[in-house]
């Protein structure tokens, strides 16, 4: 066997991994609702009350769920592969990036943004994403991660610090210094009499002026 015939096969660059079924059926119905007809329209209703697969808390549906984690995980693996050549110039997407919601959030626009460049008649878009979409993701990931998670996840470092920020104390006194402003605008007596309680996430209604909690 000759070294050309030993040697691997592989193509010089790979496709960009399209989204499976249910997600491109929840692209679609986002494109209907503004480009389809009147009938369509009405039976898909509002954009802001479907699926987005850009945002993931909006996929609440189980299979489109899981569908949308498949198809990031394998954008993920592209893009390491295709643009990643050099660890310790250009970060690596970690194999933990499940375990990163900041990587979620970015990865996610990032994957729907290279997904309307194969939908583009020139090349624009493409440009833009290299010249800009990619490299403020990997640079905005690599100070975030901060070399954290090279060889294995590690636990979330600023643990801490937002279990103190949603304390109950904590989100008390915010309430409060939310009511002062509000409290210091022009208000009518009916308006100011409804200001006298608001109610926290997690903790329940509370007094404006005392911060009495009264349930």
């Amino acid at each position: 066997m000759s070294d050309a015939d030993a040697r691997v096969r592989r193509v010089l660059v790979e496709p960009f991994p399209g989204p499976g079924p249910l997600v491109s059926r929840a692209y679609s119905d986002l494109w209907l609702t503004q480009a389809g007809s009147e009938e369509e329209k009405k039976r898909l209703g509002s954009p802001a009350n479907l699926p987005h697969p850009w945002d993931p808390p909006t996929c609440t549906d189980r299979r489109l769920r899981w569908e949308l984690w498949l198809w990031l995980d394998a954008v993920a693996a592209w893009v390491n592969s295709e643009y990643c050549w050099e660890p310790s110039g250009t970060p690596f997407i970690p194999v933990c990036w499940p375990q990163h919601p900041h990587i979620v959030h970015e990865l996610a626009v990032l994957a729907d943004q290279r997904r309307r460049c194969n939908l583009a008649a020139n090349s624009d878009l493409l440009e833009n994403w290299h010249r800009y979409v990619l490299p403020g993701f990997l640079d905005r990931m690599r100070e975030r991660l901060n070399n954290h998670c090279d060889d294995q996840h590690q636990p979330w470092p600023a643990r801490g610090r937002q279990a103190l920020f949603v304390a109950r104390e904590a989100g008390i006194a915010r309430t409060m210094a939310y009511e002062d402003d509000l409290l210091a605008l022009s208000y009518d007596d009916g308006a100011q009499e409804s200001l006298l309680t608001i109610d926290v996430d997690g903790v329940g209604p509370v007094a404006v002026q005392t911060g009495e909690l009264l349930a």
